[in-house]
């Protein structure tokens, strides 16, 4: 792996694993134009973890609070809001959890068409700009209830198809719940915590298998950059989508599903 592969794609980790604009379908680009081999899953492990330290440092405050929320509701016996938020993230992660453990092999085997992507990228992007116009942009993080994360962490199951993207699907489902756009968010970036783990966790598995494709100098610039961009991402795109919405990604999505349709899909196989 060289040095401009290792650079392009930790960057394009940390943009995409926050953005709601489909990693899956911004990895083929690279790929696909330059000829790129598959990265390894080594490389995959160190990019995750450093998305994991940034939104771990990003919401280190508000995951302190939530750790003395459950501290004090223990020593208390009583529920708090920074408890009830806390067990609210893990209860809302629990379905894409079930559904990844016991589809694994379905998901790595059918869902990674390129046709399927660019569907994807467009249909959800379209999805995204519905829930912009619809939503009613009223309800604060600490006011979510067990109904609201349950919908919430059900649609994030639809982001184990690629294409779809995780902060894309969740906050769009957020926001036709009626969701604050900053709280949507945070809920979602809130629930990528558990979810990094659990990839880095299952990936850390098959690792020792694998071949050699880096160095170890490598695999830590590409954890620090991903980690580094991973942050900034994420501290922009709250305060952007405070103040202008979502729209903007939408309109993205759309010319980046045409972009794939019209250079990447097989259209002569397909109409065979």
């Amino acid at each position: 792996m060289d040095w401009l592969k290792t650079l392009v794609l930790a960057i394009i980790q940390g943009l995409t694993e926050f953005l709601p604009v489909s990693s899956s379908a911004h990895l083929i680009l690279p790929a696909q134009l330059l000829d790129w081999e598959d990265q390894g899953l080594a490389f995959d492990v160190a990019v995750h973890l450093g998305t994991l330290i940034a939104v771990l440092w990003y919401y280190r405050k508000m995951l302190m609070a939530m750790v003395q929320g459950a501290l004090e509701g223990v020593t208390q016996q009583r529920m708090n809001e920074d408890l009830r938020l806390g067990l609210l993230l893990v209860w809302a992660t629990l379905p894409a959890v079930i559904v990844g453990f016991l589809g694994k092999d379905f998901i790595q085997e059918y869902t990674r068409d390129i046709t399927l992507i660019a569907t994807t990228t467009l249909v959800f992007g379209v999805l995204m700009g519905v829930a912009e116009r619809r939503g009613n942009n009223s309800i604060e993080l600490l006011k979510v209830g067990l109904g609201l994360a349950t919908l919430v962490g059900l649609a994030q199951v639809l982001a184990l198809i690629p294409g779809t993207s995780r902060s894309g699907i969740t906050i769009t489902a957020a926001l036709l719940l009626g969701f604050r756009r900053e709280a949507a968010a945070n809920f979602s970036f809130l629930l990528s915590i558990p979810i990094i783990l659990g990839a880095l966790v299952l990936m850390s598995f098959d690792l020792a298998a694998e071949e050699q494709l880096y160095t170890h100098t490598q695999l830590l610039v590409a954890c620090i950059v991903s980690g580094i961009v991973g942050y900034l991402s994420i501290a922009a795109f709250v305060g952007f989508i405070s103040r202008f919405g979502i729209m903007s990604f939408v309109y993205y999505r759309v010319v980046l599903a045409l972009v794939l349709f019209a250079f990447f899909v097989p259209w002569q196989q397909l109409m065979a």
